[in-house]
């Protein structure tokens, strides 16, 4: 038996490809049915019990986001018949810019929810032969996404009635669908209760960052004990000086006596590879000195600041510590700032970080819209509160063990978000069978 063979025993050929030969390829129209909602007259609620779903509550991950939700009233909703949603429906959005976006909706919010005229309902006409879970996951699938893209005709047109009942679906046995859905939605459990993890402790961080900023690295219960005084940022403590950044770093450039060609290569550092929340970078690329046409000089150790808009806001900076040299070049969108002895690098990286600074900073920016800049001179006169050295390594160690917990974290989540994406791509093609697989469904 050929390779090639055994790889498609058990496969039949069809429309969209090698899939098991006990699977069936049929039309989402034949084993579905769709419904879509109405528009309120003069428009959605700011309040309300009524939720009304539109495409932009439909989030990437497949789940909803509430976080601006809109209502309709009682009376509308009694009149709407159509859009009316229910426990184990799934919605996709019809037309706009998140044309495509799918979710699962297991438990409604409240006692009523409904959709309006840019989301349809997709529910299945049987449920002893198309589980509704599993049309969200072949939906969500390369598979489904594929169809969406083909039938898509522009921001307004959208996807009709017509294209998504002429969608192809593949169609094992309803214990299968409910095994693969199964698996999926703990793969994906397990990667939101990790991103609550990693939430909750980015906030408990920002609570840290402002207590240590304003009292030092002192308890609760100690901190009415701390002398403070009012300075032009807010008060602080007494024993701490207020200075201008450009007073304690120093901008780095490359030194005169530098001889780049001496160089077989060296690291460069673009703007994607500056993270937006680990304190280092963990990636580089190595160029000859020749491919570097422009970039920005720095040694290693230095804090790189983006000072372009959306990187500076979105908090992109780093320190550069883990370089095979002593130094590098980058993107020439960052500053380099390059410690001295009168502050630690790693508290004005903390100290940066917090929201209301960065809000101050980007109050200044300059430049046209959308290629705005963070001018050198903002940086130098930027107001830090600077405490004696010591002081400020005890300060920084407290929040770089709360990313120390956060980082493992991130790294669940991101192992958890590849299994998802090969699981879903395999269980929708039949790569992988579950049939033998002993779950509670």
């Amino acid at each position: 038996m050929t390779g090639t063979a055994a790889v498609n025993e058990g496969f039949h050929m069809t429309e969209l490809g090698l899939v098991p030969c006990d699977w069936e390829v049929v039309k989402l129209g034949d084993v579905a049915y769709f419904e879509t909602g109405r528009r309120m007259k003069g428009g959605a609620l700011e309040n309300g019990e009524i939720l009304s779903l539109g495409g932009e509550h439909i989030a990437n991950a497949g789940s909803i986001d509430l976080s601006k939700p809109k209502f309709i009233s009682k009376d509308f909703y009694d009149g709407l018949g159509k859009g009316k949603l229910q426990n184990d429906d799934v919605i996709i959005c019809k037309d706009g810019a998140r044309t495509g976006k799918v979710a699962y909706i297991k438990f409604i919010h409240g006692q009523y929810m409904a959709v309006n005229e840019h989301v349809f309902i997709v529910r299945s006409k049987n449920d002893r032969v198309l589980c509704n879970q599993f049309i969200y996951y072949f939906l969500f699938s390369a598979l489904g996404q594929s169809q969406v893209r083909e039938a898509y005709h522009g921001l307004i047109g959208g996807i009709t009635n017509s294209n998504i009942s002429n969608f192809k679906i593949l169609l094992p046995s309803i214990p299968e669908q409910k095994k693969i859905a199964y698996v999926l939605s703990a793969v994906q459990e397990a990667k939101e209760k990790t991103e609550v993890v990693i939430r909750a402790t980015r906030e408990l961080k920002k609570s840290l960052m402002k207590h240590l900023f304003t009292y030092g690295p002192v308890s609760i219960a100690e901190a009415e004990n701390v002398p403070l005084k009012e300075t032009e940022i807010g008060m602080v403590p007494e024993g701490w000086e207020l200075v201008r950044l450009g007073e304690v770093v120093t901008f780095s450039s490359k030194p005169r006596d530098l001889n780049l060609s001496a160089h077989d290569k060296v690291p460069f550092v673009p703007m994607e590879y500056i993270p937006d929340e680990r304190t280092d970078i963990n990636r580089y690329q190595m160029k000859k000195p020749g491919e570097i046409g422009s970039g920005t000089f720095f040694f290693k150790g230095d804090l790189l600041v983006a000072k372009i808009t959306p990187s500076f806001e979105n908090g992109k900076q780093c320190i550069a510590n883990n370089l095979p040299s002593d130094f590098a070049y980058a993107t020439t969108e960052v500053w380099p700032l390059h410690e001295t002895n009168r502050a630690d690098l790693l508290y004005l990286f903390y100290y940066l970080k917090r929201k209301e600074v960065r809000a101050n900073i980007a109050g200044k920016m300059e430049g046209s819209t959308g290629r705005q800049r963070v001018p050198r001179r903002v940086l130098q006169s930027l107001y830090v509160p600077l405490p004696p050295l010591p002081i400020q390594k005890q300060i920084t160690h407290i929040p770089s063990l709360v990313d120390g917990k956060i980082e493992p974290e991130e790294n669940k989540k991101q192992a958890l978000e590849a299994l998802f994406k090969t699981l879903l791509t395999r269980f929708m093609t039949g790569k992988i069978r579950v049939s033998s697989l002993e779950v509670p469904v």
